[in-house]
């Protein structure tokens, strides 16, 4: 199969790319390198004849038509997308452009490429998306695909918006689409300015460790690498017409994530520690949702998965990494907006 990932270059866009190729699958990553994208992160399968990278924005319609006809993949997998909430807050319409016309956009020329082709049977668009869609949950309660949406930042409601066009394109065009909502990835390559490779690499500098209102919010972590194997899932052996919810099933408090963050160094970087006495508590993020959890039974049922990292293997296996890449995450961090406090204008 060849695929088309739009977003590849980016933390769990790379992640399938990575695992694609591995598979034998031959990809062709269209990412525009925006401050996020960053091709380091598939340099590991780049030399192969299995892969080809074109450097395209998802705003530009011309561009995506000119892939397609390019390199006549077999299905789309949509990962681009704009996805850091503080920074949705501080300029919501790079969310809006990106999220929402970017996925317009894509589906427009998916649709096109597919007559053109005469509707063929196994071609397939997959929207990657986000548990975020759907709100904050209380103390009890998870996420199911029936969970009404009910987002509460810029980010959310992009996305959000970007789920009902991909179901309205299937129900008015017959666009073949799969979706699927994710919980809070985490693992190698994830982009600086999020919390867990904040917290590692504030503590590996000395710097304090900023934890948002008393750490209460709950959230579910999935691996990023067993979030690949869910999308390759989804992606091939998925019903057409519905969404799945991947989660990690591994729910935890920031606080109590930030002092597993800060054992793990202890333990693995001595230098230091111990760095729990680095947390400093801040002023809350507007709109913060209280709790996400998702429900992953569709998925487990009708595809056979379920996460294969827990929540300790995964925290460990993270730390390992970041201590042995600094050549990938310094450059990083001189990016704009990485290492300052966003989202502070609402």
């Amino acid at each position: 199969m060849k695929i088309l990932v739009t977003g590849g270059a980016g933390f769990i866009g790379s992640a399938v790319v990575r695992l694609a190729v591995a598979r034998g699958h031959a990809v062709v990553n269209l990412d525009a390198l925006t401050y996020a994208g960053c091709l380091a992160n598939v340099a590991s399968v780049a030399a192969s004849p299995l892969y080809a990278f074109e450097q395209a924005d998802i705003r530009d319609r011309a561009a995506i038509d000119a892939v397609l006809a390019r390199h006549s993949p077999d299905a789309i997998m949509h990962l681009a997308a704009e996805s850091h909430v503080d920074r949705s807050i501080d300029g919501p319409g790079a969310f809006i452009e990106t999220n929402v016309t970017g996925s317009y956009n894509l589906l427009e020329a998916a649709r096109d490429y597919w007559a053109r082709r005469g509707r063929p049977e196994g071609f397939r668009l997959h929207h990657i998306s986000t548990d975020e869609v759907f709100g904050s949950l209380g103390p009890t309660g998870r996420f199911t695909e029936a969970s009404p949406y009910a987002p509460r930042s810029p980010y959310a409601a992009s996305k959000a918006a970007s789920d009902h066009l991909v179901r309205a394109w299937h129900e008015t065009y017959g666009l073949p689409v799969v979706l699927s909502n994710c919980s809070n990835n985490y693992g190698p390559y994830h982009f600086p300015e999020k919390l867990i490779p904040v917290v590692i690499l504030n503590a590996l500098a000395g710097k304090p460790i900023p934890v948002y209102g008393a750490g209460a919010n709950v959230r579910d972590w999935l691996y990023v690498e067993d979030h690949a194997e869910a999308l390759l899932a989804v992606l091939s052996r998925g019903t057409l017409g519905q969404s799945y919810n991947i989660g990690g099933e591994a729910e935890a408090r920031n606080i109590d994530l930030v002092r597993m963050l800060c054992a793990l160094l202890d333990e693995m970087h001595p230098e230091g520690a111990p760095h729990d006495r680095l947390i400093r508590f801040v002023a809350d993020r507007p709109g913060h949702d209280a709790r996400y959890a998702i429900d992953p039974a569709r998925i487990r049922a009708d595809l056979g998965w379920r996460p294969s990292v827990t929540l300790a293997e995964g925290l460990r296996r993270t730390v390992a990494w970041y201590l042995g890449n600094e050549a990938w995450w310094r450059p990083l961090q001189g990016r704009a907006g990485v290492g300052e406090r966003l989202g502070t204008r609402a």
